[in-house]
């Protein structure tokens, strides 16, 4: 395994012990998305909440692991879940739905985070504080790998976090879409409106930066390298 693909196994199991789950986040298929899409364009609001059921896991925690603010992650998340109601009449088909929305998180989170540095506001929660949700989750896993494994993982995935939220938005959106949602370069691209060789070249700086801040924190040997 080389050192990036170390260092997307960690920025994974890291948004792994962060995630929240939804109450319905199944995968529809590219013919039930299309019939989906057709009927929110008709303004059947029954169709337009099974969307919103689709993607309203992605779309918070996806925010969340970019903005760090639960709150502020709740409040974009409806904002995104606006827009696409007003613009999905424009959507053309080029990509998949699920990447189309991915870009408006990220471009809603990008404009966010510019508001607060114009306003000298710092509004990143400490990565550290989990919610109820995501306790029981771990209470899971320790039952399964027991107290030191649970405490070590743990312990792990707050160092990861701390280092993601040390790196510039654009790296941490490039290796949190890439690394966590598993987007493949082609549609990172699509998502962040750039060429797929400047996402590649961009994937490789932010991997690195990521092992320079976790390297003083887990140590040479934990990375691999």
């Amino acid at each position: 395994m080389s050192k990036g693909q170390k260092i997307g196994a960690e920025v994974a199991m890291s948004a792994g012990e962060m995630a929240l789950p939804s109450a319905d986040a199944l995968a529809a298929s590219p013919g039930a998305e299309t019939g989906l899409i057709e009927l929110c364009r008709r303004g059947d609001g029954q169709a337009f909440a099974r969307l919103v059921a689709l993607h309203e896991r992605m779309v918070f925690n996806l925010a969340l692991r970019l903005l760090g603010d639960p709150e502020e992650a709740k409040d974009l998340s409806q904002d995104v879940f606006l827009q696409v109601y007003r613009m999905l009449g424009r959507f053309e088909g080029r990509s998949s739905l699920k990447t189309w929305i991915y870009r408006i998180v990220v471009n809603q989170c990008r404009n966010r985070q510019r508001w607060w540095r114009r306003r000298k506001r710092d509004r990143t929660s400490p990565l550290e504080t989990l919610t109820a949700v995501d306790e029981a989750k771990l209470s899971d896993a320790e039952r399964h790998d027991g107290p030191y494994e649970h405490m070590r993982r743990t312990e792990q995935a707050r160092r990861v976090q701390e280092a993601l939220a040390g790196l510039s938005f654009e790296h941490r959106a490039i290796l949190l879409l890439r690394e966590v949602e598993c987007l493949s370069c082609e549609d990172v691209a699509t998502t962040l409106g750039l060429p797929e060789g400047t996402v590649k070249s961009r994937l490789a700086r932010a991997r690195e930066a990521l092992r320079r801040r976790l390297l003083p924190m887990l140590g040479e040997r934990e990375l691999g390298s």
